[in-house]
């Protein structure tokens, strides 16, 4: 009788210590799947409001926008074709050239007296062009399509013809490669470069816009604010909303904002 007794007292106890375990189990794998469940959906810190990075093409438009338009005011070289050439030629700003030489636009020396860089090209170790600054190869391109005759016919073209732009520079020996004008149109519409042409002629491609008109322009890129822009620009906030007839202080990333004007 002892023996059943003792039986039984030991069956209860194993049976209660497995289904203690087999809870505790339960439980640790409940806490596990609401935990994992958690970490997939507690980041809060990306919401709609947070604008996208730009890549490297996206700044580099940023960046070298403004001196485009005004080297057409200057020269009547279209905004759109000097970008497209400088996003190809320089690798949107990272080239080796355009990092160590300022120089967005491969141009060589061919008698240039000043610094120079040399570089592989067509042949090895080929002498280009250095910069101080890149404004100065901007302008330096410019001086260099418009004094030289081959280039001539395609001053003749509408001011904001960047496809005839684009197919003319090969035809006149800018480029050898058979691409390079689908390369050139396809960066002008890709990042919709021909709003530049158009912010120049004022919306009317026969009439290129006056002293009077904008004389400076920022494209807005992730970070800026009214108050950075106006800091920068040594401006006011004031100011900058009344240009650009804003109601509140609030950006869109690739917005055009007018910073000065004559």
């Amino acid at each position: 009788m002892k023996k059943i007794i003792v039986l039984s007292l030991m069956s209860l106890v194993l049976f209660g210590c497995g289904s203690k375990k087999r809870i505790v189990t339960k439980k640790e794998k409940t806490k596990q799947k609401t935990e994992r469940v958690v970490k997939t959906t507690s980041p809060t810190s990306e919401t709609p409001n947070n604008a996208p990075a730009l890549n490297a093409t996206e700044l580099y438009i940023a960046n070298y926008s403004v001196i485009a338009m005004e080297e057409m005011r200057k020269s009547k070289i279209p905004a759109s074709i000097t970008l497209a050439q400088g996003i190809l030629e320089s690798g949107s700003g990272k080239g080796r050239l355009s990092v160590m030489a300022n120089n967005h636009f491969g141009i060589k020396c061919h008698g240039w007296k000043g610094k120079k860089i040399y570089h592989d090209d067509d042949k090895s170790q080929e002498c280009f062009r250095k910069y101080n600054q890149a404004k100065l190869s901007f302008e330096d391109h410019s001086e260099f399509l418009t004094s030289r005759g081959r280039y001539s016919k395609l001053f003749q073209l509408k001011p904001d013809d960047y496809e005839g732009w684009a197919k003319g520079l090969r035809a006149a020996g800018y480029a050898t490669d058979k691409k390079y004008p689908e390369k050139l149109i396809s960066l002008v519409e890709r990042y919709n470069l021909a709003s530049y042409d158009a912010m120049v002629l004022g919306g009317k491609p026969e009439n290129y816009v006056s002293a009077e008109t904008v004389s400076m322009n920022h494209k807005v890129v992730k970070g800026d604010t009214l108050y950075s822009l106006s800091k920068r620009y040594k401006t006011t906030v004031e100011e900058l909303k009344r240009l650009n007839d804003l109601e509140t202080n609030d950006l869109i990333l690739g917005q055009i904002l007018i910073i000065k004007s004559n």
